[in-house]
């Protein structure tokens, strides 16, 4: 049994939820999960000997990653590097399955190519547009984005893009690939 830490940084509670559903499905499959939000983590401490591996995901605001996210995934590097770790980040672009990749994600790359920390592993999911829930100017600014992205710009949408079986299936091979590498020493795949 495997005792998974799922860290996450999230804005208006949607990457939360995808944090909550990767921890849920680790425990569907017979292992241990905590879920602990970045500030939670820094403020209050991990115990990282507690566990065999480390996800940590974050949202993507208007083409960045919070300050409060990367300041914790740095600090925390060689810890990260130490252990099995994955990272996921949470877009509306990604709702174009050619952004859907780390390839093909132009935030994700940015991130891999600019930050110290490198993920041994990686997935994007597609975000949700929620107006309705946003500040004024946030719904004023993500509708400027999305007429220029051909996305919903109606101010009463709310439209989750999310594929909650690819956030499950990550999970699960996430723990396949993490119990493999353990048996035979090899390197992480990447997940579907």
């Amino acid at each position: 049994m495997k005792t998974v830490l799922v860290v996450y940084d999230s804005r208006s509670g949607h990457t939360a939820r995808i944090a909550r559903r990767i921890r849920e499905t680790i425990i569907a499959e017979g292992h241990q999960a905590d879920m602990m939000h970045v500030l939670e983590a820094d403020r209050e401490g991990v115990d990282w000997n507690k566990y065999d591996l480390v996800i940590c995901g974050a949202p993507v605001l208007y083409g960045v990653f919070r300050k409060q996210f990367l300041a914790f995934v740095n600090r925390w590097k060689a810890v990260l590097d130490a252990k099995p770790n994955s990272f996921f980040n949470v877009t509306v672009i990604a709702r174009n399955p050619a952004k859907a990749t780390p390839e093909g994600n132009v935030y994700c790359r940015k991130f891999l190519e600019n930050n110290p920390w490198h993920p041994k592993d990686v997935k994007c999911f597609a975000g949700k547009v929620d107006y309705p829930n946003w500040s004024w100017i946030d719904a004023k600014l993500i509708q400027m984005i999305m007429k220029m992205t051909k996305g919903p710009t109606e101010m009463t949408a709310v439209i989750d893009y999310t594929d909650w079986e690819a956030v499950e299936d990550y999970a699960r091979h996430w723990l396949t690939l993490e119990a493999q590498a353990s048996r035979s020493g090899a390197a992480h795949e990447k997940p579907p």
